[in-house]
């Protein structure tokens, strides 16, 4: 994956750090790493999994993250 192929949130301002990058290239998968980390773990997530996924952390379900 190229690093064009990732996109930040537009919730995730301009200071450039503490930012989740998505990638969603692939038809069966959406990806998700740490942006200061470009290099490192990266989550993957169906479609479903993702949606559900954004519904628990708008619901307050992870609590203060």
């Amino acid at each position: 994956m190229t690093t064009q192929s990732w996109r930040k949130s537009s919730y995730s301002g301009g200071s450039g750090g503490n930012c989740v990058e998505v990638h969603d290239g692939h038809p069966d998968r959406l990806r998700v790493r740490d942006s200061k980390d470009p290099q490192g773990p990266q989550l993957a997530f169906t479609s479903d999994g993702w949606t559900a996924f954004v519904s628990a952390v708008k619901s307050g379900e992870f609590g203060d993250v």
